[in-house]
């Protein structure tokens, strides 16, 4: 059940293929890194968690697209997953997927749902 919305950043610190922005979500009760990129226009936002091993994506803080910036990368197993749907495309953990987290953007803001 979603508690409340949070702001997490306003929608002009998103740029198509550009860094993201790191937040914290509560999830059961617990504080769990998170981040938000956009993609094709839109906002996606993930836990940020490899499904690999449970290391954190981005080697550089906010730095989680790849060369090409057509997959989101993991730094360290150097994993690729689809930037719209968390889905690990090649890698060490091929077909697993990202947490999603859902978020929203409205008013010129990037808003995530909290658990109560």
């Amino acid at each position: 059940m979603v508690g409340h919305e949070r702001l997490i950043c306003s929608s002009a610190e998103l740029v198509d293929g550009g860094d993201g922005v790191r937040f914290q979500v509560t999830r059961q009760g617990g504080s769990l890194p998170a981040f938000v990129v956009r993609w094709r226009a839109m906002p996606y936002a993930y836990v940020n968690e490899c499904q690999h091993q449970s290391t954190e994506l981005d080697w550089n803080a906010g730095d989680f697209f790849d060369e090409s910036k057509l997959y989101l990368m993991c730094a360290t197993h150097g994993a690729l997953y689809d930037p719209g749907s968390g889905l690990c495309v090649s890698g060490p953990c091929h077909g697993a997927r990202l947490t999603p987290v859902k978020v929203c953007e409205r008013d010129g803001g990037i808003f995530c749902a909290e658990d109560g």
